[in-house]
């Protein structure tokens, strides 16, 4: 893990509210589980620290990336010598330049692509060849690169019991991540206007794209029935969650999944979106929510909201997107990337024997 957030998070932090969830559900199968990072103990797994402490003040920065790369790879060097390691798991951008080092060492990697496939990443991972074996957080991200070294789509998934239900609602419609033109901060505030609901807005607003998009296209249509909260910690984010009459997901780009909408539905509310990426794996249209395909159809789903049972959205994420589903995906494809791992070694030394018989010969 990146070493800007505690795993897990305390408010900011989706990738690292999966990996502690999955860390979790790894260990509670019998797996033997090192976290590799910063910050605080916080989940049944062995932390390893490579950090003195979290840096989220730095996030974007070139340095952190790099060097936490190099200090992963001599974390890993020293459970390779130790034996207490099979299978390298990396959710940064960096560790996957370790891949070909940890072939050498006969340990796999396996990647979570967390971000959009973008030209920049395509050609990154496409370079990566097969030094690394790829996990997809939904089958729409995967489709956009079927040339990658694709080994299996794992759903991003949390524990339900961790979070609240309820099915009475306050009135009034959420918008909760990072205020980003990609996720249409301006269409949930028109939307809500337009039903006449009020908005509560609670996300990340801190580096300079977020804040001239808040500046210049959200806070001049905002009126006195809005309220914007800020970052929202895990306590109030779940409060917000459980209370709201649905959460406005109004998505401008191809969202490789979508952390919030599980955790929405997982409360028991619905989640009004716009088509976009992964929204169709995540949310059933008329059952969890509603998928609209224009901003101008958002008011009339958010007046149907009495259609959706609260019930159903926290029974589909519970029979889909629960953390046990996901540590077992995960685990599979651990299996799959070994063997595949077996296979080439033994490729390896075939041909590397090959080779020294000739140069014997000669």
């Amino acid at each position: 893990m990146p070493p800007y957030f505690d795993v897990p998070p305390s408010a900011y932090g989706g990738v690292e509210a999966v990996v502690a969830d999955l860390a979790d559900g790894l260990v509670d199968r019998g797996e033997d589980v090192t976290l590799i990072g910063a910050g605080k103990d916080g989940t049944k797994a062995r932390l390893r620290t490579v950090w003195e402490s979290i840096i989220p003040e730095r996030l974007g920065e070139p340095y952190p990336e790099v060097m936490h790369a190099m200090l992963t790879r001599r974390a890993v060097e020293d459970l390779v010598a130790a034996r207490e390691i099979d299978v390298v798991h990396d959710h940064t951008f960096s560790g996957p330049l370790n891949a070909a080092v940890f072939a050498q060492l006969g340990l796999p990697m396996v990647i979570t692509v967390h971000g959009p496939l973008n030209t920049d990443l395509r050609r990154y991972y496409r370079a990566l060849g097969t030094d690394v074996s790829l996990i997809a957080i939904s089958d729409r991200q995967r489709s956009m690169a079927p040339e990658l070294n694709w080994i299996g789509t794992v759903h991003n998934s949390l524990r339900p019991a961790a979070w609240p239900f309820a099915s009475r609602k306050d009135d009034y419609a959420l918008f909760l991540g990072r205020f980003h033109p990609d996720k249409g901060v301006h269409l949930a505030v028109q939307a809500a206007h337009e039903a006449n609901m009020p908005l509560v807005l609670a996300g990340k607003c801190s580096e300079p794209l977020e804040k001239r998009y808040f500046a210049e296209q959200v806070e001049p249509l905002l009126g006195p029935n809005d309220k914007v909260v800020g970052i929202a910690d895990a306590t109030l984010k779940r409060k917000l969650l459980v209370n709201a009459r649905c959460l406005l997901f109004p998505v401008q780009w191809e969202e490789p999944f979508g952390m919030v909408m599980i955790e929405a539905m997982v409360c028991g509310t619905p989640v009004v979106a716009l088509r976009g990426g992964a929204v169709p794996e995540v949310v059933v249209d008329g059952v969890t929510g509603f998928i609209r395909e224009r901003p101008e159809e958002l008011p009339a789903a958010m007046h149907a909201l009495d259609q959706i049972d609260p019930a159903a959205c926290r029974h589909h994420v519970e029979q889909n997107f629960s953390a046990p589903t996901m540590a077992a995906g995960y685990a599979a494809a651990y299996r799959l990337a070994l063997k595949h791992s077996k296979v080439m070694h033994a490729t390896a030394r075939h041909t590397t024997t090959k080779r020294r018989s000739l140069v014997t010969g000669r």
